[in-house]
């Protein structure tokens, strides 16, 4: 029975889909929508599945904690000191136990600009080794880009390096879980971890995959190295739950769809153009309609397929 309402909210939660025409669906809080328990002990407060805006406060990816029993873990930053401290006065809403650890996902604003309020509390702050080199070399211009459009909610916020950083696993033994964060090899952005819960078969996903919008391909962006990761590493976990980095928790049947085969489909629409003898011009153009569901899609597609184009043109 236990089984069976897991897997029934579970299904609830992947149909519930975050919409960029919501501005902001918790307007008494910096966060964009209150955390829910999507399994025992582990929530999530979903972001807007849209670009950062002044009214989503940057809440734009997921936000997750673990309540282990003796202390919290919090994945990801975020985007801001105001929306870490939201997110902080949430899990004190449901736990008096104490946060004692936070991991950043990646190197990207969402993930770490919220670090300085956590190090404020002392408490200790963990990434991946080329996340932190992200931080150190473009945190900066990161804050910067942030406050243009977070204005006075950008107040507090100043670039905070992680305390701790690691090259493959970071494995915390607390109160009931074991978390193991894990660098899985090149994904969307340098750095990018996941935090695996094998006692309940969860992966929190960080960009490693996406759900109900469209994932952005950057210029460090390399699809196959993305593909061969996710096939070789990411999808051996067999997760039976699912929290994305961006959109809301769900099941792997579903991020593979709209992350590893997107990507798969991309590439495949790019290499039938470029054997057309095709050019960058009409390569933005190519037919992506199976995709044009996605949030994101009308900012990203034209994007992602010319970065594409530059890839496989040279591979």
């Amino acid at each position: 029975m236990k089984k069976l309402l897991l897997t029934t909210a579970l299904l609830s939660a992947s149909s519930a889909f975050a919409s960029e025409d919501i501005a902001d669906k918790y307007p008494g809080s910096m966060l964009y929508d209150k955390p829910v328990e999507f399994i025992p002990g582990v929530f999530t407060a979903t972001g807007a599945t849209a670009p950062p805006t002044y009214e989503n406060a940057g809440h734009n990816n997921n936000l997750s904690f673990i309540v282990t029993g003796e202390g919290v873990v919090v994945i990801n930053g975020g985007a801001a000191y105001g929306l870490a401290k939201a997110l902080h006065d949430e899990i004190k809403q449901i736990t008096d136990q104490p946060v004692k650890l936070v991991f950043n996902e990646n190197g990207q604003g969402h993930a770490v600009l919220g670090n300085s309020y956590w190090a404020e509390q002392g408490v200790p702050i963990v990434a991946h080794e080329d996340a932190a080199h992200e931080i150190e070399e473009y945190g900066g211009s990161i804050l910067e880009g942030m406050k243009r459009y977070n204005r006075d909610q950008a107040e507090g916020t100043e670039i905070q390096l992680p305390t701790e950083t690691f090259a493959d696993e970071y494995i915390v033994e607390m109160g009931d879980f074991r978390i193991e964060a894990r660098y899985l090899g090149p994904a969307h952005s340098p750095g990018d971890i996941v935090v695996w819960l094998p006692k309940q078969s969860l992966v929190i996903a960080g960009d490693m995959a996406f759900h109900e919008r469209m994932l952005p391909i950057f210029a460090h962006t390399m699809t196959a190295d993305w593909i061969e990761t996710w096939e070789t590493a990411f999808e051996p976990l067999a997760a039976t739950y699912v929290i994305p980095g961006h959109g809301h928790p769900t099941n792997m049947d579903q991020v593979r769809r709209y992350t590893r085969d997107y990507l798969v489909y991309l590439r495949d629409q790019i290499g039938a153009h470029l054997e057309a003898g095709g050019d960058l011009a009409e390569a933005y153009y190519v037919d992506q309609s199976p995709y044009k569901s996605l949030d994101t899609f009308e900012e990203l597609a034209t994007k992602n397929a010319g970065r594409v184009y530059e890839q496989m043109e040279f591979e």
